[in-house]
C-alpha cells in the first residue's frame, strides 16, 4: 500500500513521529508542492493525506486511482467535496485533536487585550521603571475579566472549552450556534445581540458559505467601541477590510486574529502593522501534544477505512 502524505513540513519540525503511517504501507514525503509538482506526487496515488493543499476539481482530474483523502485538520473547506463525491473518493477529517490549544490560545489572546503585559514588558525592558517616579507606573489599561461579557460564535467543542473557562473567571457567557443546545452557564442569543452585547466575542465556527465574512461592516457596526474581536478559527470568516477600517476608526477596540483569509500572510493584507491587531501565524493547532493527537487521528482514520469501516468522513 502506497501512501503519499503531503505537506510533511507543515506538521513536523522534527518532533512527530510517523511511523503508524509507515506501519500501514509504503510512505512517501512530500513537503509543500504546487503546479506540477504538486500533480507529479498525486497523479498515481491511491491514498493521499493532506494538511492545506487545495484540492480543487482540476487537482482531481490529475488522480488517475484516487479513492481516499485524509485531512491532517478538523477544516475540511479546502477540498472540492462534490467532486470528491462524484469520483467515489472518501474523504476524512481528524475532529477534536486541537480542542484544548485551540481554547488555550484564545483565552491566551483574551488575557493580553485586557491586560496589555506584552506592552508592559516591553515598556519595562525599555527602562520606563527605572525612571519612574513612583513605585509603580501603569499607562496601559489593565481590566478585569469578572462579570465581563464573553461572547461565542460557534458552539462546538471548541466553544464549549471556551465558554467553561470564561465562567471560570466569572464573565458573562453569550453564545450563538447553529444547532441549539444546552450549556451550564451560557445564554444562546442571536448574532445580533452576541455583537452588540459582547466585551469579548471569539468566534468558533467552520468557514461556510454561510459563515463567510460572517464579521463585516455592518456586523462590526453593532460592536461596542471598547470590545475585541478574536479569531482562532478560518481567516475567511472575516471581511479584513472592513475590520481593518473598524480598527482605524475605533469603531471597535482591538483585535487578536491566529487565522488570515490568505495564509501565509500577504504583504498586502490590510490588518498588518495595526497597533490594535495582535496577529499570530495560525499556531493554534501546533502545540506537541495536539499534533501528536492529529497524527493519531489521521493514521486511524487511514487503517479503519482500509479495514471497511471508515470513521470521521465528510464524504
Amino acid at each position: 500500500m502506497d501512501i503519499v502524505i503531503l505537506e510533511k513540513d507543515t506538521l513536523t519540525v522534527g518532533d512527530m513521529d510517523f511511523s503508524a503511517f509507515e506501519k500501514i504501507g509504503k510512505v512517501h514525503y512530500y513537503d509543500t508542492l504546487s503546479g506540477t509538482e504538486l500533480y507529479k506526487a498525486v497523479e498515481n496515488a491511491e491514498i493521499v493525506l493532506i494538511n492545506k493543499t487545495q484540492f480543487s476539481k482540476e487537482l482531481f482530474s490529475k488522480c488517475k486511482k484516487l479513492r481516499y483523502i485524509g485531512i491532517f485538520a478538523t477544516g475540511y473547506n479546502n477540498v472540492d467535496l462534490d467532486e470528491a463525491k462524484k469520483r467515489g473518493v472518501t474523504v476524512c477529517n481528524a475532529p477534536s485533536y486541537s480542542t484544548s490549544s485551540v481554547a488555550q490560545l484564545t483565552f491566551s489572546f483574551i488575557l493580553e487585550l485586557s491586560s496589555n503585559l506584552s506592552k508592559y514588558d516591553r515598556s519595562t525592558k525599555d527602562g520606563n521603571w527605572i525612571k519612574s517616579e513612583t513605585f509603580s507606573y501603569f499607562p496601559f489599561p489593565f481590566v478585569e475579566l469578572k462579570e465581563k461579557t464573553l461572547g461565542i460564535f460557534g458552539m462546538g467543542e471548541i466553544g464549549e472549552a471556551v465558554a467553561n473557562i470564561g465562567l471560570a473567571f466569572g464573565m458573562k457567557v453569550l453564545a450563538t450556534t447553529r444547532t441549539k443546545k444546552f450549556v451550564q452557564g451560557v445564554t444562546f442569543v442571536d448574532r445580533e445581540q452576541l455583537f452588540k452585547e459582547s466585551d469579548f466575542l471569539t468566534i468558533h465556527c467552520p468557514l461556510t458559505k454561510q459563515t463567510e465574512k460572517l464579521v463585516n461592516q455592518t456586523t462590526l457596526a453593532l460592536m461596542k467601541p471598547t470590545a475585541f474581536l478574536i479569531n482562532t478559527s478560518r481567516g475567511g470568516v472575516i471581511d479584513e477590510y472592513a475590520l481593518s477600517s473598524a480598527l482605524k476608526n475605533k469603531t471597535i477596540k482591538g483585535a487578536a486574529l491566529d487565522v488570515l483569509t490568505k495564509e501565509p500572510m500577504d504583504k498586502n493584507c490590510p490588518l498588518w502593522g495595526l497597533d490594535n491587531c495582535i496577529i499570530t501565524p495560525h499556531i493554534a493547532w501546533t502545540t506537541v501534544e495536539a499534533r501528536t493527537r492529529l497524527l493519531d487521528i489521521v493514521a486511524k482514520n487511514l487503517q479503519n477505512y482500509l479495514d471497511g469501516k471508515p470513521q470521521n468522513t465528510v464524504v
